[in-house]
């Protein structure tokens, strides 16, 4: 027979003090927190005592505005809503069983691998499991991550940044994004041979926001050439602005290849013949290791990693 030893067993952890550690921290009062829950304040503040005295920690500052959490609160509070969501998330698994359908996955992913690998991989998901509810994401890596980390999303195609906690997070590289210069169809420099840095140096230029990877990176090209960045520039990563704003005058923007080949063959663009030798680094599959993947998960990363095969030539380890 087994035994299990867990210190929240020990502890008779209630799903009840969870409820008020996380609603604590957004009311920052004992009195409107006890009214979320629909309880008395002093069975509140008794909860809360009860919590403390178990865990041998002071889990909020009682101030005369407030509460305010400790650090061994702040804690607590996360690991308290990672649990409420992997609570939630077992109704929402079970409540699609019973209906007869197979479950949800989230997924993230930066722009290029959402044009070219996720719509292969969804395809082959919806192949197996029709009924399986697939929700997308698409957004940058710190967004994605931190989503990941809350419980919002199962699996990311995305960069593992260097500011990025990496002790719970599996990363399976994928492939390395490289970038195009691209500008109107009909554009004066589509039509050139040999096109250099130096060619294009004064043209008006869409490029990613100041701070970004790829915007860094686009100045250090310039400047190994010999040059100084452009300086007519729009910083924006909105993809329907950029593409709207190229058709209506002769700036050039820099995109991700992918996401440059795809509207390209859309007739919305035209590749420049220029090297642009400021390549973004991998993207990768981020999954958590600190959470069991659901059904529905397994069956998308699955997909995820057969389209992976043929797109990228990647193989990646089995489940």
């Amino acid at each position: 027979m087994t035994t299990y030893n867990h210190w929240f067993i020990r502890a008779r952890l209630k799903t009840r003090q969870l409820l008020l550690l996380v609603a604590l921290d957004e009311e920052a009062n004992i009195h409107r927190a006890a009214q979320v829950l629909n309880i008395t304040q002093p069975a509140a503040s008794k909860m809360l005592k009860e919590l403390e005295d178990v865990l041998e920690v002071q889990l909020f500052e009682r101030l005369p505005r407030g509460m305010q959490p400790t650090w061994y609160g702040e804690s607590m509070i996360r690991h308290a809503r990672m649990v409420l969501t992997n609570l939630n998330q077992a109704n929402d698994e079970l409540t699609a069983l019973k209906a007869g359908r197979f479950g949800q996955v989230g997924v993230g992913a930066i722009t290029s691998p959402g044009l070219a690998l996720l719509p292969p991989a969804m395809a082959i998901v919806k192949r197996e499991q029709p009924s399986l509810r697939i929700s997308l994401d698409i957004e940058t890596s710190p967004v994605l991550v931190e989503r990941l980390e809350q419980g919002k999303l199962d699996i990311l195609v995305a960069r593992v940044m260097a500011e990025h906690d990496k002790s719970n997070l599996r990363y399976e590289p994928l492939v390395e994004e490289l970038v195009l210069a691209v500008a109107r169809p009909g554009h004066p420099l589509a039509g050139m041979a040999g096109v250099t840095l130096r060619d294009v140096v004064s043209n008006g230029w869409i490029v990613p926001p100041a701070g970004s990877v790829l915007r860094h990176r686009f100045d250090l090209m310039f400047r190994a050439a010999g040059l100084a960045p452009p300086a007519n520039v729009i910083e924006t990563a909105a993809l329907l602005f950029i593409t709207r704003m190229l058709q209506q005058s002769d700036m050039v923007a820099v995109l991700a290849a992918d996401v440059a080949r795809y509207y390209a063959s859309h007739g919305m663009v035209a590749i420049l013949p220029l090297e642009m030798p400021c390549q973004m680094d991998a993207f990768g599959i981020i999954t958590r290791t600190d959470r069991l993947p659901s059904p529905a998960a397994k069956v998308m990363m699955r997909a995820l990693k057969a389209a992976s095969l043929t797109l990228y030539g990647r193989k990646l380890e089995a489940d």
